[in-house]
């Protein structure tokens, strides 16, 4: 049977997401850099921590945002298949809630018109980012993972040869990390999609950033090369904002998909220490 939700609903939904993932840090996360605050032996890396954890706390106290790139407004959506709105779709809806968000909440505006001839400001942050997938049933999920402009720099995708192996992937990864530096506002989030063709490894590489930080990867082969990435890259010594110490990442977390008998792809999507994300389910 078919379900009816209003416009209005998932407009005002997104709109208090916007302000959610903008001051509130996900409890994984919080934890996760605690966790890590614990394993850095360096002085200067220790401050970074205990600052890191001030900030959340005022925050969430004051209702700040986290960051003053307050970040593209990307949108995960679990549409069923048995619900449709009153009016419009669902891309309008979001593409509002996103402008009532950053307007009512007093977040920056960082989306430009044209990205080479045309640089100018919208004003509103939109249009915003939309990634929908059909699912059974007759609920929408709603997911918002603002995504600011220094990690989303830092990220990066490569066409391996199938022969690089997995050796090839681990180098990829970990040179893609190490070099970007303090760029991304390390301890980051590392997001790696593998397989697919070149646009899914990319997609892949952004939703597996939404896993619980930390949180290994179901196939233990992945869950083994999560690990040692993440070892590799904590060896490198870039640390805390780049200057130095033991954690460089908090997590590396893999997704793959089935590919071509030629291709490997491999994308990187990074996130800063302010891995930030909301969700509800209308």
């Amino acid at each position: 049977m078919e379900r009816i939700v209003k416009f209005d609903e998932v407009v005002e939904a997104a709109a208090a997401l916007c302000g959610k993932a903008a001051c509130f840090l996900p409890e994984d996360v919080k934890k996760s850099l605690l966790a890590a605050a614990e394993k850095e032996t360096g002085e200067l890396g220790k401050e970074f921590f205990r600052q890191y954890a001030e900030n959340f706390r005022i925050a969430e106290a004051d209702k700040l945002p986290l960051c003053q790139d307050t970040g593209f407004a990307v949108w995960f959506v679990e549409y069923g298949t048995d619900v449709r709105l009153d009016k419009g779709d669902i891309y309008a809806a979001l593409d509002e809630g996103t402008r009532r968000g950053y307007t009512r909440n007093y977040l920056r505006k960082s989306i430009v018109s044209d990205p080479l001839f045309d640089r100018r400001n919208t004003r509103d942050n939109t249009p915003c980012i939309v990634h929908l997938k059909l699912v059974p049933g007759d609920k929408i999920g709603l997911t918002l993972a603002p995504k600011g402009g220094g990690s989303e720099n830092m990220s990066a995708l490569k066409m391996l040869k199938p022969s690089d192996g997995r050796a090839g992937v681990v180098k990829f990864v970990v040179d893609t990390v190490v070099s970007a530096g303090g760029n991304p506002c390390p301890p980051t989030v590392v997001g790696v999609g593998i397989g697919g063709t070149m646009e899914k490894a990319a997609i892949l590489a952004k939703i597996a950033l939404l896993r619980k930080v930390g949180a290994p990867n179901e196939d233990p082969r992945y869950a083994e090369l999560e690990a040692e990435i993440l070892e590799k890259i904590n060896a490198s010594g870039v640390g805390p904002q780049g200057l130095g110490g033991d954690v460089t990442s908090l997590a590396v977390h893999i997704l793959f998909h089935p590919c071509h008998l030629a291709s490997l792809p491999v994308a990187v999507n990074i996130n800063c220490h302010a891995a930030r994300h909301a969700q509800i389910v209308l």
